[in-house]
């Protein structure tokens, strides 16, 4: 309050009037003290004080109803004073109660609502239980027409049944609510403006070239890689892009990021463009593409747009890879991975493992849960090559398959082995230190290693394996060699033998059981099969490798032989190119292997593009996906969180039962078809 505000008119006068009777009263009081008068003189004070009360009185009495409606009109006065600012207030204001009717609003309000009554039909975008009543400030963002507003709600408590105004009544002992409707439309439309125009880089790489201009006569090449170059830069100046070529076969693509949803809704469709380019070439070119966005600066986004590009040729290729912080998006990857003829990149790998070792002491291996064959002999693999470097190598395995159990079983108890070659995950913890490499093969999600641990435990890290990347990577590994071309990753781990030291010498049963793999894996060299796998194939035949032994080991049991017969009996051909099917394989050691197989031998029917067998085992639904060569298994089964190849992938599911992930199979199926995904 400001103290210098005095009081005047007839409110001052009456609060005068008691300081100007004590006033009085002390004056006369001294007067008649002074003048010696007899006891009497009390008796004249004690009048002057009463007739002082009795005027006082009168005065009070008089002045009374006349202040009262003097300060009713001023408290009235300043209301409507009030209530004018507030209803010319610019900011749009109104009252509702707990259903959302409007009690009151002001003029601002009343061009924003119209004839509405009802502030929840104002604004779809509220419910009902959003008036309820609120405890504490609320904000929520609502639009109208073109503008966007930020609606703030505090809770009014009504309350006094003394009330005069009937509205105040009508909702006294209730809640209502303050609305103030902010405009929030510019600000939002600078800050989109804003994360528009911010930079995404891209990084474009032409997966086989090389391969392209062979099989193009050479008078022509040039003018297939002007109809390339041609492709790609019409098809990014369309969005105001710059693309520079850096290499023969690479380009920097830079653009604003408001073109980046176009892209992804388009499915980035250059992909399909540049493979249309055919001037006689019997191959089709194809690209990758990687995008890094919301780094926070450029350099940061370029480092993005590398993880992707590496994230899209470590995937086979043919496809683009948005890396938006840490989040990574896919796009395309339906066509067959391009091989690669030469060997050179299984030179350079073998050589740097070699180098790695040199001041390495020993080596533990590790596949992936319930190990299969290529798995297992990836690791006897790598096993023999790191024994030829003189280096201790022990390979971990928690549970072993019945698929497994008999080759292994012939290294257990051989005299040629030691007899710690094998080691459960809680004894391999100890062995952890700076001279121990952990060699992870045919595997590089972390979830499903076979002692997830031993990544956390291990120093140095070593990855070989054949499977397209996913989000779950393992991207602490000093050394990576992931090929998804290759057949299997004994044929890897075949290549990386013959260049690791000339003091590799295969053992018959080592042989058997890396070609063993090459098997399984291409299911008997009808799958994923190029010119590299029959090389590798050769290179174990010539080690000793015995075709015959090979198959006994694949041959299976009649209880098992019944329960594949039965998935495919009982299969469910969906939309008219889909098989899928239940194995129940319960009384078999390894239920998951039997799915695996039974998908396989799907894929043997007229008309079935894919294969999907479901079998429940230790509490999990385990998900084999088998294709030919038309539709990316992959893609389906990294929707259902799991992943694989283009023709051999996999997913596992928990908290579900065979029906409801069979339905969720189909309803992923039906969704991507309908997408153009599949």
């Amino acid at each position: 309050m400001n103290k210098s505000k005095r009081i005047s008119g007839r409110l001052a006068a009456m609060a005068r009037l008691p300081i100007i009777g004590f006033i009085t009263i002390a004056v006369l009081s001294g007067i008649l003290l002074s003048m010696d008068l007899p006891f009497n003189g009390i008796w004249i004070l004690l009048a002057v004080a009463v007739a002082f009360a009795i005027v006082a009185g009168v005065l009070a009495l008089s002045q009374n109803r006349t202040v009262l409606a003097d300060m009713t009109s001023f408290a009235e006065n300043l209301n409507d004073q009030l209530q004018i600012q507030c209803e010319n207030l610019e900011l749009p204001i109104a009252m509702v109660d707990e259903e959302g009717e409007i009690l009151w609003q002001n003029e601002r309000f009343q061009v924003i609502s119209g004839k509405e009554t009802n502030l929840i039909e104002l604004f779809p975008e509220l419910h009902k239980r959003d008036f309820q009543g609120y405890d504490q400030h609320e904000s929520v963002y609502v639009t109208k027409d073109t503008q966007t507003y930020r609606l703030d709600a505090r809770n009014i408590p009504v309350t006094g049944p003394n009330v005069d105004n009937d509205l105040v009544k009508s909702v006294a002992g209730s809640r209502i609510s303050a609305i103030y409707l902010y405009d929030e439309t510019r600000r939002i439309y600078c800050e989109q403006e804003l994360e528009d125009e911010k930079m995404i880089a891209g990084l474009i790489y032409l997966d086989n070239y090389d391969e392209a201009l062979v099989s193009v006569e050479e008078v022509r090449r040039t003018l297939l890689v002007a109809l390339i170059d041609r492709k790609i830069n019409r098809f990014f100046q369309n969005m105001d892009a710059i693309v520079r070529k850096t290499e023969k076969d690479k380009y920097f693509v830079v653009i604003k990021q408001k073109y980046i949803q176009a892209l992804k809704e388009d499915k980035f469709g250059i992909l399909d463009d540049v493979k249309s380019v055919n001037i006689g070439n019997e191959m089709s070119v194809t690209l990758s593409i990687g995008m890094g966005m919301n780094g926070g600066d450029y350099t940061k986004n370029f480092e993005y747009a590398r993880t992707a590009i590496d994230m899209a040729l470590a995937r086979g290729g043919d496809q683009a890879v948005v890396k938006d912080g840490d989040r990574i998006q896919y796009f395309g990857g339906k066509s067959l991975q391009v091989e690669k003829n030469t060997r050179v990149k299984a030179r350079v790998k073998a050589h740097a493992l070699r180098e790695l070792m040199e001041n390495k002491e020993r080596v533990v291996v590790m596949g992936h849960k319930l190990g299969d064959i290529d798995c297992f002999g990836a690791a006897i693999g790598i096993y023999r090559s790191m024994s030829a470097l003189g280096k201790k190598t022990q390979i971990v395995i928690n549970d072993v398959t019945n698929s497994v159990r008999p080759l292994m079983d012939q290294f257990i108890g051989n005299p040629e082995y030691p007899e710690d070659l094998f080691l459960k995950g809680n004894q391999a913890y100890s062995l952890m230190n700076e001279d121990t490499v952990l060699v992870v093969v045919d595997v590089n999600r972390i979830s499903i290693t076979e002692e997830e641990g031993l990544l956390q435990a291990a120093k140095t890290i070593v990855v070989f394996d054949h499977h397209r990347q996913s989000n779950e990577t393992i991207d602490n590994a000093v050394l990576s060699y992931v090929e998804p071309y290759a057949s299997s990753t004994c044929e890897m781990v075949a290549e990386i033998l013959q260049y690791i030291s000339e003091n590799v010498k295969l053992k018959p049963l080592e042989a058997n059981a890396l070609y063993a793999g090459i098997v399984l894996d291409t299911n008997n060299f009808t799958t994923q099969t190029g010119v590299r796998t029959f090389e590798a194939a050769a290179f174990l035949k010539r080690n000793g490798a015995d075709v015959v032994k090979v198959r006994k080991l694949f041959r299976d049991n009649m209880e098992d032989y019944k329960a594949k017969a039965m998935a495919v009996h009982n299969a469910e051909i969906f939309r008219d190119c889909f098989a899928i099917s239940i194995c129940q394989a319960d009384s078999s050691e390894s239920p998951t292997v039997i799915g695996a197989q039974s998908a396989n031998e799907l894929l043997n029917i007229v008309g079935i593009k894919a294969s999907i067998v479901l079998t429940q085992y230790n509490g999990k639904i385990y998900i084999s996906a088998r294709s030919i060569d038309e539709v990316n298994v992959q893609l389906i089964m990294e929707k259902l969180g799991g992943g694989g190849h283009l023709s051999n992938a996999g997913a596992q599911l928990v908290g579900c039962t065979l029906e409801e992930a069979k339905a969720l199979i189909k309803e992923t199926l039906s969704q991507m078809l309908a997408d153009g995904d599949i």
